[in-house]
């Protein structure tokens, strides 16, 4: 497995032949593309984090692993496998990540030495964005850039999506709150203003009782 300098895309590149794999390699460099190389299906299904026997795919992002062992976030953009190879073949790892939950938005380009119009009408039908037919040229990949554009754009729109409802939850859960705190505050000055009532109206009473407001002529006289 080969990775290139990093760039805004990254494209992952499928063929058996060493040949080939360079060539790819360098035309999408020199599109200035992040490049990982591989030599068979299985070892790209590998890469992006799926096993064979495992066509659902898990959930999580494509990794792969580093030198040290420790698993690395590896995002692809877009896949380019050659059709004929031996075990794999590219229409089946195109299958492969089709039927993947987490990978089936990942642009598929498929490329071969034969031109065969039912191979390519297949291929097209199960999902791949182009068919190039090799030798692949420098004019040929000026066709992928819109195709990963197009994905970026409709994974952040999907983000965004997302952040948008788990706001409107926020704010949802927030506005059945206030009324609820603000009735319950309500409540409370009712229950103070209920407790208080009496209280005034005890002193209310005893402040106009005769016996506070009327002299003890009686006692007076009774000191003179």
């Amino acid at each position: 497995m080969v990775m290139a300098e990093e760039s805004e895309f990254h494209v992952l590149a499928v063929d058996d032949s060493l040949l080939d794999r360079k060539l790819i390699e360098k035309l999408l460099r020199t599109s200035s593309y992040q490049v990982t190389t591989v030599d068979s299906g299985s070892k790209a299904l590998e890469f992006l984090g799926v096993h064979e026997d495992d066509s659902t795919s898990p959930d999580s992002s494509p990794s792969v692993s580093s030198s040290d062992g420790n698993h690395q976030v590896v995002e692809v953009d877009l896949v380019i496998t050659d059709y004929c190879m031996p075990g794999m073949t590219g229409y089946d790892l195109l299958k492969k990540i089709k039927e993947s939950s987490s990978l089936r938005n990942i642009p598929v380009v498929i490329m071969s030495s034969e031109n065969v119009p039912s191979r390519i009408s297949r291929c097209l039908e199960e999902g791949a964005e182009e068919f190039f037919l090799k030798p692949v040229r420098q004019s040929d990949l000026s066709r992928l850039k819109p195709h990963m554009m197009k994905t970026k754009l409709n994974d952040r729109t999907q983000r965004e999506e997302v952040m948008e409802e788990r706001g409107g939850e926020r704010c949802g859960r927030e506005i059945e709150i206030e009324p609820e705190a603000s009735q319950q505050h309500h409540q409370q000055q009712q229950l103070s203003s209920n407790n208080s009532a009496p209280k005034r109206k005890a002193m209310d009473e005893m402040a106009l009782s005769p016996d506070r407001t009327r002299p003890r002529y009686a006692d007076i006289a009774a000191v003179v």
